[in-house]
């Protein structure tokens, strides 16, 4: 596996703090509207509406005064909003106009603070060329810089044709998409991660082990998908440091045995596939990261406000890693500034009608 050879990233002590810029791409809101409709509408949420409750979920509501203190409190210049988890992939017709309106709102969020925020959309992903359209006025209208998925739709997986729109799409205007961890089906819920009591049962199945095994399937069943070799430039973020595929990838690139792929597994990995740290501030992990797809595919996120930590957290752990300060620069802030440059060449659109000319 590539990546600049070896000294171990460890964390320093006596830190000197930095003046270094920090964009942390993964931090979360829920508009009253999306909350209510997770409420309200039969089948919109997936169960994990309890984990908003409390302080979590004035955080989340809030994009002004209270999330900007605690911004620079944590030492993070610019956040990267998103939807959270499940987004609107639960709703049909309905997510549409609701994409339209959260989508207005980030954009709003922006214009009032440019300095301190960016956005990514949230996409209605159960009707595929709407989500693409969506996307299309969220980068060209809005300035999001990005879109955010959320897996499967019901039980179609990202591999199946109702994202192929969504993938033509940002393939061809050059942005990237960040596969979001969901809650598995309730079938697989059932099987494997139930029998504890509700709390328990929740917690695992979500931010404990099953968001992060199901947002890495989704992933690699992009690559067996063919939906790289449809889309080479197509660019995919996981969060959680890969959710998972990271670590058993000596055993995922055996996949090469049986595959028809275009190119070996670990090519889609390190061509196709950006990490971020989503608040797990890990040297370790961060060194494992580096290690397989280089320091160029690293960003940095707070995962706020679920992994939000009072104490310069965030700006503490990128001063204190063992890393020159050009590599602490493109972790911190670079690489996303580098990835959402959009560079769009004109050509004809790969789904006309969708992403081409209005």
């Amino acid at each position: 596996m590539h990546g600049p050879a070896k000294a171990e990233i460890t964390e320093k002590k006596n830190i000197k703090v930095s003046g270094m810029k920090i964009i942390a791409i993964e931090e979360h809101i829920l508009p009253h509207e999306v909350k209510d409709a997770w409420n309200t509408i039969p089948g919109a949420g997936d169960g994990t509406l309890g984990l908003n409750q409390g302080v979590i979920g004035e955080r989340l509501a809030d994009i002004g005064d209270q999330r900007l203190a605690l911004m620079d409190e944590t030492g993070v210049d610019v956040q990267v909003l998103s939807l959270t988890t499940p987004g609107l992939n639960n709703l049909g017709r309905q997510g549409i106009d609701l994409a339209r309106r959260a989508n207005d709102l980030l954009a709003e969020a922006v214009a009032t603070n440019p300095s301190r925020f960016q956005a990514m959309a949230a996409l209605p992903s159960a009707k595929a060329d709407a989500a693409a359209l969506e996307l299309q006025r969220s980068i060209n209208d809005l300035g999001c810089k990005g879109a955010v998925l959320f897996g499967r739709v019901g039980n179609k997986n990202l591999d199946h044709p109702i994202f192929e729109p969504t993938f033509a799409c940002a393939a061809e205007l050059n942005i990237p998409l960040m596969i979001h961890p969901q809650i598995p089906q309730t079938s697989v819920r059932n099987s494997y991660y139930t029998g504890f009591g509700a709390p328990v049962d929740l917690a695992l199945s979500s931010f404990a082990l099953g968001w992060h095994f199901e947002a890495g399937v989704q992933f690699v069943r992009l690559i067996l998908g063919g939906v790289f070799d449809r889309y080479p430039t197509l660019q995919v973020i996981l969060g959680h440091w890969g959710e998972l595929v990271l670590f058993y990838l000596e055993r995922l690139v055996m996949l090469d045995r049986v595959s028809e792929l275009q190119r070996p597994f670990i090519e889609y990995v390190r061509n196709n596939l950006y990490l971020t740290a989503s608040g797990m501030f890990s040297p370790s992990y961060l060194q494992q990261a580096i290690d397989t797809v280089g320091i160029d595919r690293i960003l940095f996120s707070t995962d706020y406000p679920y992994q939000y930590r009072p104490g310069g957290d965030a700006r503490r752990f990128i001063d204190g890693l063992d890393l020159d300060d050009p590599s602490k620069a493109k972790f911190a802030y670079r690489n996303w500034e580098n990835l959402t440059a959009r560079r769009v060449e004109v050509r004809p659109p790969s789904h006309p009608g969708i992403c081409g000319e209005r």
